[in-house]
């Protein structure tokens, strides 16, 4: 998330430290002046900011969207609401701009318009990823940075968190999750080592324990250099831990379905996992015809929803990265809505077998636009399907010791126990 924007490229991680990052959920917007020129919002419109965090740029969408806007702010966690609720509320009443914060998972957008009365919406920002004040935090158990329990929970109600998954899944199920979620090339090793501590020494209570694990999987030639060992491994937790990939793809399908014609969708993202969601989703949502290519006409009947804004990512510039070095990761895409089509003409055929999206007339597109490839240099998988595809699901034991800081020893280190 925004916030101050995750470090690596290739990833998110806390390599790099950045402004504000004390005083709860202070907030340093993201590409904030581009993304106000692909939302275009204006007086009286309808925009939803599906991932508030500390209301960065939902306080600048305030300000555009005076006189007569509304404002929809979605977050899961309470702590990012109570702190934009502070932030806001004045502005938006100055402002005479409505104002909805709803605590909810911007996968449920569908439903909480519904429930907002709002069939249809101007724009949709989604600004992925985790936020700097959750990585700054050490008892929310994201970071590798400090010994807490492990955690990694974006909504605190939820029961499943990182504890569950380091101490419940096989050693296979863990390096699946390890290796698709971080793309980290020494998934099997820490696994493996993973499961070996489990087994000698008991359970994985803290963050502390577990960078130790992995420091120990890793080669050392390979900690020599590049960025934190547990990078990876922490960013494949808090992927699985929250379901992130799986809500940024439900998301952005909702968005699109309820924009109204000329209304925009923006998505920021911080490392090639989410970027890839965003960017075969919109090309998705932007192809019309699915009929076989051997077909001379088009009876297919369907529409593209979508038209791209851009060919590609727009990044932050030099600039902003040295202001915010966690910004440099950052990439922005956007689309527009487009006007529902007509109906073809004619009784619609069947689609014979092998006639589905990935035969169409723009097969090929994606090795055009270099899919399968990271572009920050890792090894990504091939094609769409094998990000937003979730793994089967985890048999995990939620029934494990709850979850509670870790207490401190005589010495100041934390106790291994839950």
């Amino acid at each position: 998330m925004s916030q101050d924007g995750p470090g690596s490229p290739g990833g998110e991680g806390e390599d790099a430290a950045g402004p504000g990052q004390a005083g709860g959920f202070a907030h340093t917007p993201v590409l904030l002046a581009e993304v106000l020129r692909f939302l275009q919002p204006r007086p009286g419109q309808t925009v939803v900011d599906a991932t508030l965090g500390g209301g960065g740029h939902a306080a600048a969408l305030v300000d555009a969207l005076a006189p007569g806007g509304r404002l929809v702010g979605i977050d899961r966690d309470p702590a990012a609401i109570g702190a934009a609720a502070s932030r806001l509320q004045g502005r938006a009443a100055a402002a005479a701009v409505r104002l909805d914060l709803v605590r909810a998972n911007y996968a449920h957008l569908a439903r909480e318009l519904d429930r907002l009365g709002l069939p249809l919406v101007d724009g949709v920002l989604f600004d992925c990823g985790v936020s700097s004040p959750q990585l700054d935090d050490p008892e929310r158990g994201f970071t590798y940075r400090a010994d807490a329990a492990l955690d990694m929970r974006m909504d605190p109600d939820q029961t499943l968190s990182a504890y569950h998954l380091v101490n419940g899944l096989s050693e296979d199920e863990l390096a699946g999750v390890i290796r698709r979620y971080g793309e980290e090339r020494w998934a099997a090793r820490i696994a493996a080592h993973v499961v070996r501590r489990r087994r000698e020494r008991g359970l994985i209570a803290t963050t502390g324990e577990l960078v130790d694990v992995i420091t120990a999987a890793v080669p050392a030639p390979a900690r020599r250099h590049g960025p934190h060992p547990a990078r990876r491994t922490f960013q494949a937790l808090r992927i699985a831990v929250n379901g992130e990939l799986d809500a940024l793809d439900a998301g952005l399908r909702v968005a699109a379905a309820r924009l109204r014609p000329g209304g925009r969708v923006v998505a920021l993202s911080f490392h090639s996992l989410e970027d890839r969601i965003v960017k075969h989703v919109f090309r998705e949502l932007s192809r019309g015809c699915i009929c076989p290519p051997d077909w001379p006409v088009c009876r297919c009947g369907r529409a593209a929803t979508l038209s791209a804004l851009a060919g590609h990512p727009i990044q932050p510039d030099v600039d902003e990265v040295r202001r915010n070095p966690r910004a440099r990761s950052a990439k922005l895409r956007a689309a527009l809505r487009l006007p529902a089509a007509p109906p073809a003409e004619g009784d619609e055929l069947p689609i014979p077998a092998g006639g589905q999206a990935g035969g169409s007339r723009d097969a090929g597109a994606d090795a055009a636009d270099g899919a399968g490839e990271d572009p920050d240099g890792g090894r990504a998988p091939v094609g769409p399907a094998s990000i937003a595809r979730p793994l089967k699901p985890l048999a995990v034991a939620t029934s494990l010791s709850p979850l509670r800081p870790p207490a401190r020893t005589r010495a100041g280190r934390p106790d291994p126990g839950l």
